[in-house]
């Protein structure tokens, strides 16, 4: 406890002037953080991380992350999905090359992966774009909802949510993070409007948003079970690795974008 404890300490004093401030250092920081959780989903495949298709996966992550503005050095006839495709293109090419040793499912999950992640850490950027107000909106939603389902849970937990995927998860613990979280940010939105200027709203677009949170922690969850790990890396002491801690934002952030949000 008391080294994760310390590592949140450490990760929020770098992180919160990164958010506050914005701009191009917060654009290099979300392609940093995308391409280490690429690096992640290689590591549970047990993949090289120097090799071809962890290259082109990490140059897929990075195009997917970047906003518009920062891909002026693409030709003007080539759009940020085509770039994509290239990527995918050059993957399944290795296949061919490759065949004994990389195959279509491990195209199909680094193709995958670099959608997930891409589009998860780019939206994070239009959030910040948006207002400073947006961002913290979305994170408090995920930080709130994780720390009430945490706490609530290991009092209050008695029947498991999803216990062939994550054990320690009770439906009383989700319960709770998701109230918590939707009474703490309807004060929020009162006095920090984001969104629609409707705030009965936003209020019930919050409660789903932190309970789709949840299925993104449950995501990430059944992937580090299907690969049979623990963590999706060791880079934060005692919370593990990026994935594990922006998984839910991953599935919240793109929801902001698509309800219209940012």
């Amino acid at each position: 406890m008391k080294t994760r404890i310390i590592t949140a300490v450490v990760a929020l004093a770098i992180f919160i002037p990164l958010i506050v401030y914005g701009s191009w250092p917060l654009t290099i920081a979300a392609v940093a953080l995308g391409m280490i959780a690429m690096g992640e989903i290689l590591s549970m495949k047990k993949m090289f991380l120097t090799s071809f298709p962890a290259i082109v996966s990490y140059i897929g992550v990075a195009i997917m992350v970047l906003p518009n503005s920062w891909l002026g050095f693409l030709p003007s006839h080539i759009t940020r999905l085509f770039a994509m495709y290239v990527m995918v293109l050059l993957l399944l090419l290795h296949t061919v090359v490759h065949k004994q040793r990389f195959s279509f499912d491990d195209a199909g999950v680094l193709a995958l992966g670099m959608l997930y992640i891409g589009i998860g850490f780019n939206n994070f950027l239009a959030a910040r774009a948006v207002s400073f107000t947006t961002l913290l909106y979305a994170m408090l939603i995920v930080w709130l909802t994780d720390s009430g389902a945490y706490l609530f849970g290991r009092k209050l937990g008695k029947h498991k949510l999803a216990p062939r995927v994550s054990p320690n998860k009770t439906w009383e613990g989700s319960i709770c993070g998701t109230l918590l979280a939707t009474v703490v940010l309807a004060v929020y939105l009162y006095f920090f409007p984001v969104g629609y200027h409707n705030w009965g709203l936003m209020v019930f677009l919050t409660l789903l948003l932190s309970i789709l949170g949840q299925f993104g922690d449950l995501v990430e969850s059944a992937l580090k079970r299907f690969y049979g790990v623990k963590d999706s890396g060791k880079i934060l002491p005692g919370h593990g690795g990026i994935l594990d801690r922006f998984d839910s934002m991953l599935l919240v952030m793109p929801a902001l974008y698509l309800l219209g949000i940012i």
